[in-house]
């Protein structure tokens, strides 16, 4: 990777993560499209998301369901 190629990714990635960020909080995107935007895990995003002090959006069914379909998967 070249040098300038670094340079573009350090910039850039901070401001996709902040952009996925407005958009979970303003409603304008999911956890699972924050995470898409930013280029992290799902639990790496949520960890972001409260280290910013945003309130998670996903409800006891969401997470319920989330798990039920994990377990058809395994």
């Amino acid at each position: 990777m070249s040098q300038i190629s670094k340079a573009v990714r350090l910039l850039v990635n901070p401001r996709r993560l902040m952009l996925s960020i407005e958009l979970y909080k303003s409603g304008d995107a999911s956890l699972g499209k924050a995470t898409e935007i930013a280029g992290v895990s799902i639990s790496k995003m949520m960890d972001i998301l409260a280290t910013f002090g945003v309130k998670s959006s996903v409800t006891y069914g969401d997470y319920a369901e989330g798990l039920k379909n994990l377990r058809k998967v395994w």
